[in-house]
């Protein structure tokens, strides 16, 4: 989801983070507020773990792990403004 590398990823895990570009930072901002959201929704995780994986009509008939799997930003981006405004965040 945050579109890393695996060599990249076995840095981070070592602890070795080192710079992180524009684009990853966005990625991990919005999945970052997806979580947030989820979780103000789904109090109890499993119900918001089994949301994430039924499909949605809102989202096309996808489910929003297939919708944040495609891997653009912009699809982050919408499934986070999605949360927010349906716990009337904004």
């Amino acid at each position: 989801l945050g579109d890393m590398s695996p060599r990249t990823w076995a840095r981070w895990k070592e602890g070795s983070i080192g710079r992180i570009d524009r684009d990853l930072r966005m990625r991990m901002a919005h999945l970052m507020g997806i979580h947030k959201g989820l979780r103000y929704m789904f109090r109890d995780a499993t119900r918001g773990y089994t949301w994430i994986r039924k499909p949605n009509a809102a989202f096309g008939g996808l489910s929003a792990l297939d919708l944040m799997l495609r891997g653009e930003i912009s699809d982050l981006a919408a499934l986070r403004e999605w949360l927010n405004a349906e716990r009337g965040a904004w």
